[in-house]
């Protein structure tokens, strides 16, 4: 039997992280993908981002993106839906910022981390935030906890303001979700208080898909908010499912 040629998978990574937070599964998929890392560089808007990604991806693609990525995928299938043959969102979410306390409250939150970034330094910014972002019991994980910050701390803070300025003013991908029309994963950590499992339902219950791939919602298990350094292994099982139907 031939074999079925390989599917060109476009990986979008999070805040402040780069292609290197998609090592694993891209190793893992290699049989089954041409894995394509995007990069972000000094991009302020997530709209730009989606622009940098479109210039780099192939006519036709499935897509894949974690946390702000996840963001920037959705905005990647606004701009061009017909060229996105697969979406997975994993660790992410879709509404707007909301224009009350709470959406003040985060502001003051990222920009606080932000000062921390520019008087202390990258590495001290990560230090700090990166508890809340993994699962409990790998907190103490140094080799974890290290890649993540090895990874923060090759950004600046310039970078970090930029994107932060794209999440801020991020925009209501409610209407986005309900037109896609393509295989979809929603993927999130059980114990992800960021980007909770909850939220991933309530995106694939506004997804519609089609009667042959309706929206997939996978929970993995001892895992937080990075996902794809936390539970690679499960991460990638979920990824060739989602993308080969198998």
């Amino acid at each position: 039997m031939q074999k079925a040629p390989k599917k060109s998978l476009v990986l979008l990574p999070g805040l402040l992280c780069d292609s290197s937070v998609w090592d694993y599964q891209v190793r893992a998929l290699a049989d089954a993908a041409t894995c394509i890392p995007i990069d972000w560089g000094d991009e302020d808007s997530l709209a730009v981002m989606a622009e940098t990604a479109l210039r780099q991806a192939p006519d036709r693609f499935a897509l894949a993106g974690h946390s702000m990525g996840g963001r920037v995928a959705l905005e990647m299938y606004r701009a061009a839906p017909e060229r996105v043959t697969h979406i997975a969102l994993l660790n992410t979410g879709y509404l707007a910022r909301p224009q009350d306390a709470l959406g003040e409250q985060e502001a003051r939150n990222r920009l606080a981390l932000l000062d921390i970034a520019q008087t202390h330094g990258m590495r001290a910014m990560a230090e700090r935030w990166i508890p809340p972002m993994v699962h409990p019991d790998r907190r103490t994980d140094a080799a974890l906890t290290g890649r993540i910050i090895e990874m923060f701390s090759r950004k600046t803070p310039a970078i970090f303001a930029a994107q932060i300025r794209a999440l801020l003013g991020r925009p209501d991908a409610t209407g986005v979700l309900q037109q896609i029309r393509c295989p979809a994963l929603l993927l999130s950590g059980r114990e992800d208080t960021w980007s909770p499992p909850a939220r991933h339902a309530e995106m694939a219950a506004l997804i519609p898909g089609s009667l042959s791939a309706p929206p997939q919602l996978a929970v993995v298990p001892d895992c937080a908010h990075m996902s794809t350094l936390e539970q690679p292994a499960a991460v990638a099982q979920a990824l060739r499912e989602w993308l080969t139907g198998s």
